[in-house]
């Protein structure tokens, strides 16, 4: 079994920062890709970054520039930093994770955190 938990999110202003971090726990034996989704009200899920385990990093283009992910290995957490966050970053943040445990490789979503950017 696998677990992710997701903390960071809230309110912030606009042009404000956050940062999100993503936990696995469980029995796992390797984390491949960590990506970060985000779906706002009415609109489907979009990807927003994304690191391999080699460290590829790949952003949308929306978000590059002012967000960037990063991962702790030890920890088994990834992070994503948002910086001047605009109106248009509202939504409900996700991580997804590519984890091998026992025997199988699957991918895995946190339970989503709200982030809401004001005027």
């Amino acid at each position: 079994q696998v677990q992710l938990v997701e903390s960071g999110g809230g309110l912030v202003q606009a042009g404000g920062s956050l940062r999100l971090s993503c936990a696995a726990s469980g029995s796992i034996f390797t984390i491949h890709t960590m990506n970060w989704y985000r779906q706002a009200p009415g609109k489907q899920r979009e990807f927003v970054a994304s690191m391999t385990s080699s460290g590829r990093l790949t952003y949308a283009d929306s978000v590059n520039g002012r967000f960037t992910i990063s991962r702790d290995n030890a920890k088994n957490t990834v992070y994503l930093q948002m910086n001047s966050l605009k109106l248009e970053d509202t939504a409900v943040y996700y991580c997804n994770l590519l984890i091998t445990t026992a025997g199988s490789l699957r991918s895995y979503w946190g339970q989503g955190t709200q982030v809401t950017v004001s005027s």
